[in-house]
């Protein structure tokens, strides 16, 4: 058994639509809201397929097929330099500097370097918090820069951060997924666990993803993290649960707020 070291554990993390929801039974398409997540009872383990379930549903078995236009990520420089400087200062244009340059590092090489670098440098750049406390509110979705000028956020700031970096890198949309899961906390006989979420890139729609986490530096397969049991997932195609039809992810309003609010910043679509 491979021993992991966990850099940091949420306290909270802002997660799912309701406590249904925390059951991997239910195979339905969900809104995605807020839910408080205290400490839950610990769900049995599921298999290999489970992970598999919520990928494949996504694109169709099989078939790597897009449901709308792909989403392209480009940006302004300079307007997100002068974005950064004004609302957090030098600090904040020094973090965004950091994370070009680690994209302009990154550009070209193969995947399997591109991964865990852009794992390591949000796991390292940002510190966990509490969206209520950074930003006065249960609920909020920041931008990359956002959470860089911060330099804190929840399990979602990290990966949002972590997803737009692989695009800006080239990764295909159709193989990163979001992915809600339930984290079992306090090693392998705790029957407590959270609400989290971290980042799956699939090679295929068919393939067992490999999981980018903010609890955690060593990216695994996601069958060798005995301590995540999957919800759902969604990116910029949809929300997929084993079993259920895409639900497009416009519909979702964070997601919504969260593009528009990137655009105005220097993102371009």
């Amino acid at each position: 058994m491979r021993l992991v070291t966990v850099r940091r554990y949420p306290h909270r993390c802002i997660a799912i639509a309701s406590g249904a929801a925390c059951r991997p039974a239910h195979h339905r398409v969900l809104p995605l809201s807020r839910l408080p997540c205290p400490l839950l009872p610990s769900p049995p383990r599921l298999s290999r397929r489970a992970w598999l379930g919520i990928g494949a549903a996504a694109l169709g078995v099989g078939v790597l097929r897009p449901v709308r236009k792909a989403l392209a990520l480009d940006f302004d420089a300079a307007r997100m330099q002068s974005s950064m400087q004004s609302r957090y200062g030098a600090k904040g244009a020094q973090a965004l500097r950091q994370w070009l340059e680690m994209l302009q590092q990154q550009a070209g090489k193969p995947l399997p370097q591109q991964l865990p670098a852009v794992n390591q440098f949000w796991n390292r750049a940002v510190v966990q918090s509490d969206d209520s406390v950074l930003w006065g509110q249960p609920d909020y979705w920041a931008t990359p820069l956002e959470t860089l000028g911060r330099g804190a956020g929840d399990c979602e700031d990290y990966v949002i951060g972590k997803y737009f970096s692989l695009l800006r890198l080239g990764v295909a949309e159709e193989n990163l997924r979001m992915i809600y899961v339930r984290a079992r906390m306090g090693g392998a006989g705790s029957t407590q666990s959270i609400a989290h979420m971290v980042l799956g890139h699939y090679a295929t729609p068919t393939a067992e993803p490999l999981v980018l986490d903010s609890m955690v530096d060593a990216i695994m397969p996601a069958g060798q993290r005995r301590d995540l049991t999957p919800v759902f997932s969604f990116n910029a195609q949809g929300v997929y649960v084993a079993g259920a039809q895409p639900s497009p992810v416009d519909r979702i309003t964070r997601w919504r707020d969260l593009l528009a609010r990137m655009q105005q910043e220097g993102f371009l679509p």
